[in-house]
């Protein structure tokens, strides 16, 4: 597996180590469709998060938020309503989040959490 892999493996586990430790609970992960790809599924109480992971060494080439466009938020709304439509159809509450996992394999990882992005 290539080291950019390992990464986003790596970070996809901390995401979902740090949502957990939020209280939610992690309902799927790497789920796929024709439209894409959801990293992480998650429940917030009562509301459905899709949550993208954004993981990087460092911030070099910008932090990782800044690799999730318009156009990126509007297919993880698309693939939110796609994963209701085979899942959760009574789901009706969801919302987006994104996830920036810094981690440069010297120092402890930094996760941030943006809730409702889009």
């Amino acid at each position: 597996m290539r080291a950019k892999d390992l990464l986003g493996r790596r970070g996809e586990e901390l995401a979902a180590g740090y949502l957990e430790s939020l209280g939610m609970r992690v309902v799927d992960r790497n789920w796929r469709c024709p439209e894409g790809e959801i990293d992480i599924v998650a429940l917030d109480g009562d509301v459905l998060v899709i949550a993208e992971v954004k993981t990087r060494r460092s911030l070099a080439y910008g932090h990782p938020f800044e690799a999730v466009g318009v156009e990126k938020l509007a297919r993880l709304h698309r693939l939110g309503a796609a994963w209701c439509r085979d899942h959760e159809p009574r789901m009706l509450r969801r919302r987006v989040d994104v996830i920036a996992v810094l981690d440069d394999g010297v120092r402890e990882p930094a996760v941030e959490h943006l809730q409702g992005v889009g």
